[in-house]
């Protein structure tokens, strides 16, 4: 059954999903492939392309730092296919001339830019990778894709649902027009009801309608062999006058919030920006109040853990929302003489190609990488632990940090650490993080879902 040219072994399951995708596609109807991080989405892919390569082009659209990783995986396990990435030579010529056998591998930022010349074309088969990035069909992203013509459309995703049910009908919608409804009719037979009413009729009407178009398998149900994974919350203790500080953060977010007009739209943004200036004091008092210049427990907390893991020969990667928390952590580890790699959103492409390269090589015990950047793209297999520093909002953003290191090829047990000051908005986020799962695994297994918060339900995260 593996198609021909395809220079890897697939497993069970991926073989099973290679063939489903074959089969929707010879029937004309699009598809999700919403594996767990980690369980090889893009092999299964690429046998795909293999066996449709005659077919014609190809396209696969992902984040412009998958890019180099896409065309890496071709040329390793399908060098059979002439793949190359858009822009590297003469764009209008790289359009016009792909052919069957031809992969050309476009950035979501790209094919916006020229979105005309790539609607010209016909595509055998349109891939779209980390295809949250979809999840609003009001972006010009969303519109962009939505004017490709293609045989078989695609989208891969370990996180279909993200916050809201509308991030599924957005990318469903791509896939299979009209297959859910309109937006707004969407809302009121399904979204209205599952998230609000959480009706367990109107979850198994959706789970019927789109499970012939979805395939999602967890590490839990396919990899018995995959190492376990830990998860630990590690309370950071903050000294009184820290304390205080942060508690008076909470006042007076809390004063700014009790000024706002109830019936402002603005409403949910304006919390959100207070809850974020209380997480960002949650990390360290510099980053709210640089002027006070004190020190807060969790760098000190940090440190001390990345010396006792270094000692003990374990590696790690370290995750923050907040590029300049994560420079705070390089400079502590700069002064206990600690070697690590560094990436977020700013890191050239190549750059960040040579600085995973360097840290499976051996070179640096920590990664420091921000969580944006780091979320997906990476195969990081050489550590063992992880350290979320700052939880956030979406439990989903942090699984596909954490599966950089659990994936397949690590040998060894997984530890996640995630570091949460005590009596500060971070609990209260973490105590959130049922509820987020809840929301995107209740569509996908049939279980109760949480819902999307609502401005008062975040300010409640506020109170005493």
């Amino acid at each position: 059954v593996r198609p021909p040219g395809l220079q890897a072994t697939l497993r069970p399951y991926q073989l099973e999903g290679y063939v489903w995708m074959c089969r929707l596609a010879e029937a004309g109807f699009g598809a999700i492939l919403a594996d767990d991080m980690g369980l090889g989405k893009t092999v299964q892919t690429l046998a795909l392309l293999l066996a449709r390569a005659a077919d014609g082009p190809a396209l696969v659209v992902a984040p412009t730092s998958v890019c180099a990783n896409w065309l890496a995986e071709s040329q390793r396990f399908a060098p059979s296919l002439r793949a190359a990435v858009y822009g590297d030579s003469e764009r209008a010529a790289q359009i016009a001339q792909a052919a069957a056998g031809d992969l050309l591998i476009v950035s979501y930022a790209l094919l916006l830019r020229d979105a005309e010349a790539f609607a010209e074309r016909d595509w055998a088969t349109l891939v779209l990778d980390e295809a949250q990035a979809l999840k609003n069909a009001a972006t010009q992203r969303a519109k962009a894709v939505g004017t490709l013509r293609a045989g078989f459309r695609l989208a891969l995703s370990g996180t279909p649902v993200e916050n809201r049910l509308a991030d599924l009908w957005s990318i469903m919608n791509l896939l299979n027009p009209g297959l859910l409804g309109s937006a707004s009719r969407f809302g009121e037979r399904f979204a209205a009801p599952i998230e609000r009413q959480r009706s367990d009729a109107a979850r198994a009407r959706l789970r019927r309608l789109v499970a012939p178009f979805l395939l999602r398998r967890t590490k839990a149900q396919v990899l018995a062999d995959l190492p376990p994974r830990t998860e630990i919350v590690h309370r950071v203790e903050p000294g009184p006058e820290e304390r205080a500080f942060l508690e008076a953060a909470r006042r007076s977010a809390v004063e700014r919030i009790a000024a706002i007009d109830p019936a402002d739209s603005r409403n949910a943004f304006n919390v959100l920006a207070e809850l974020t200036r209380l997480r960002r004091a949650a990390c360290d008092p510099r980053l709210a109040a640089p002027e006070l210049g004190m020190v807060g427990a969790k760098v000190q907390a940090f440190e001390a853990l990345a010396v006792e893991l270094v000692e003990a020969q374990h590696k790690a990667l370290v995750f923050s929302q907040f590029t300049d928390f994560l420079k705070l952590l390089g400079a502590r580890l700069d002064a206990a003489g600690l070697k690590y790699q560094y990436l977020d959103g700013s890191t050239p492409a190549a750059a960040r190609a040579e600085r995973v390269a360097a840290f499976q090589r051996g070179e640096g015990d920590l990664f420091l990488i921000s969580l944006k950047a780091g979320g997906f793209g990476l195969n990081l297999t050489a550590a063992d632990y992880v350290v979320i520093a700052d939880p956030w909002w979406n439990p989903a953003a942090e699984d596909q940090a954490m599966g950089r290191a659990h994936r397949i090829g690590q040998a060894r047990p997984v530890t996640v650490y995630r570091l949460v000051t005590a009596g500060s908005i971070e609990e209260r986020i973490v105590g959130l993080h049922h509820d987020k799962r809840e929301l995107a695994e209740g569509l996908l297994s049939g279980q109760d879902g949480g819902a999307p918060l609502r401005a008062d339900e975040l300010i409640e995260l506020l109170r005493d």
